[in-house]
């Protein structure tokens, strides 16, 4: 039995074999229609249901840095029929040949490795492979450093010295902070071949070391977390975000005090989520209603929040207008019922406010391009930390030669970082080192001339909110858009 996040009960095995022999004689159906919208490509997939589908479904679109303007779910028996409105980050839509048939080989994953295809790129320049493609690679194992705790100044980079030390290269990392908790995922190589560390006395040693740096940032009654385990992170990394949620939840990142999490609010002038959940007793459903500001891999964060708690979403409609978006779910536990306390919708409410709000970036964007190199996680780490600057969120990677990173810096009191300050950190990072400050996170790239869907120009904000119930759309659109099943279009 394996031990689900529901009450700290067990969710029910559920053999592969049979998910496997029920996915050959019933294929999904993936139609990618370029056709039936203007401004939008339509996604549909009709397939048999399982529990966490509809999250792999959202997560390969999520992966492909795609925005998810629009969708309806619906499920009936043992199928599940999801329309998803989407375009890249730019408003486009999808016209690529390759990703739409990365969109369809993905979503029928277990003929993926019989097709054939090869990575994509993505609007916003990332290169995305196949899960199996990578899995089949023995070369792809690293090791896998996970860290919680307390976000305190300077953590990241005295582990990254430490790491340095002991002959480890950071392949990639992620980085979020969120209610004064932080969680990292690190993948890390050996040096001068990259593989993983094969010995277990070695892991074991190099996590003590790890332990001491992160225990002399807490307290006695504080509490934190260090994990390093050998891992395949190419077929993993799409789940690299999904590992997050999981860390910072485990890590109770939602119980902070309420007070605390206003103030950072309104520090931020942020549109803080709010989550309302009510009973459908003539259904036995339980709606779970969720209203935040817009932005890509919302969907994404939410749904994978509900399954991570053992959930099951058996129909939602998710919209968004001008700056907002708002989400609608029918759920039941694992076991069939509905929440049926109040200390358990809220629970749920706040862990689904935590999920949106993990994402929320504050301060100065500091983008860095800069040659790959050994040891370049320490060095830039460093010199924030020697420029009195904080981290509040981090991601890091390769593109060939090169290392990208995007981190997300305030100064040591939580306030805006001067120019003269950027100016050094240029200066001491390196003359190699592109910065490119962005002051105004939130879409990483310009939308089109209009916003899909509304035929608006940017910045109009008439319409704020919609003016309909989206639970009633979702019934009358429902039928119309599940007529329509056949071949691709593009």
């Amino acid at each position: 039995m394996e031990r689900g996040w529901g009450g700290g009960g067990y969710r029910p095995y559920f053999d592969p074999d049979y998910d496997s022999l029920t996915e050959r004689i019933n294929p999904p159906s993936v139609c990618v229609d370029n056709e039936a919208c203007d401004d939008y490509t339509l996604v549909k997939v009709d397939s048999a249901n399982k529990h966490g589908i509809l999250l792999e479904m959202v997560q390969v679109l999520s992966d492909l840095d795609l925005v998810i303007s629009k969708s309806y779910i619906s499920s009936d028996g043992g199928w599940v029929m999801d329309v998803f409105h989407v375009t890249d980050q730019f408003g486009r839509k999808l016209s690529d040949r390759s990703l739409i048939s990365y969109i369809q080989q993905s979503l029928v994953s277990r003929r993926w490795a019989r097709s054939g295809a090869g990575p994509v790129q993505t609007c916003l320049g990332r290169v995305v492979a196949p899960r199996e493609a990578t899995v089949a690679s023995p070369s792809s194992e690293h090791t896998a450093l996970e860290l919680t705790g307390v976000d305190r100044p300077g953590l990241l980079s005295e582990l990254s010295a430490v790491l340095v030390e002991h002959g480890r290269h950071v392949l990639s990392a992620q980085a979020w902070t969120h209610n004064s908790r932080v969680a990292c995922v690190l993948y890390l190589g050996e040096q001068p071949a990259g593989g993983a560390i094969s010995d277990r006395s070695r892991l074991a040693e190099l996590e003590q070391q790890l332990q001491h740096v992160v225990a002399a940032h807490h307290g006695p009654r504080e509490r934190w977390g260090v994990t390093v385990r050998a891992v395949v992170p190419a077929a993993s990394q799409v789940q690299t975000e999904r590992r997050l949620h999981q860390l910072m939840h485990e890590d109770r990142d939602f119980e902070e005090e309420e007070e605390a999490v206003t103030k950072s609010r309104a520090a931020a002038g942020k549109m803080g989520a709010t989550v309302s959940i009510e009973s459908c007793k003539e259904k036995g459903y339980s709606v779970v209603s969720i209203r935040s500001r817009d932005r890509p891999k919302l969907l994404f964060d939410t749904v994978c929040t509900l399954t991570d708690m053992n959930y099951v979403v058996f129909h939602a409609t998710v919209g968004s207008h001008g700056p907002g978006a708002v989400q609608e779910y029918f759920i039941r536990r694992m076991d069939g019922h509905p929440l049926d306390s109040e200390a358990e919708r809220r629970r749920v409410a706040r862990c689904l406010v935590a999920a949106i709000e993990r994402r929320v970036t504050h301060g100065m964007r500091l983008n860095v391009v800069t040659p790959n190199r050994i040891g370049l996680l320490s060095d830039v780490t460093r010199v924030f930390r020697e420029n009195g600057l904080s981290m509040t969120a981090a991601e890091i990677g390769t593109r060939g030669e090169r290392a990208v990173g995007t981190f997300y810096v305030m100064d040591a009191s939580g306030g805006e970082v001067d120019l003269h300050t950027v100016d050094r950190v240029r200066v001491d990072i390196g003359g190699t080192v592109a910065v490119e400050v962005d002051e105004s996170p939130g879409w990483p790239c310009p939308r089109s001339n209009s916003e899909p869907g509304t035929g608006r120009k940017p910045g109009h904000n008439g319409e704020e909110r919609p003016r309909f119930s989206l639970g009633s759309l979702f019934w009358s659109h429902i039928g119309r858009l599940s007529n329509n099943f056949g071949p691709t279009r593009s």
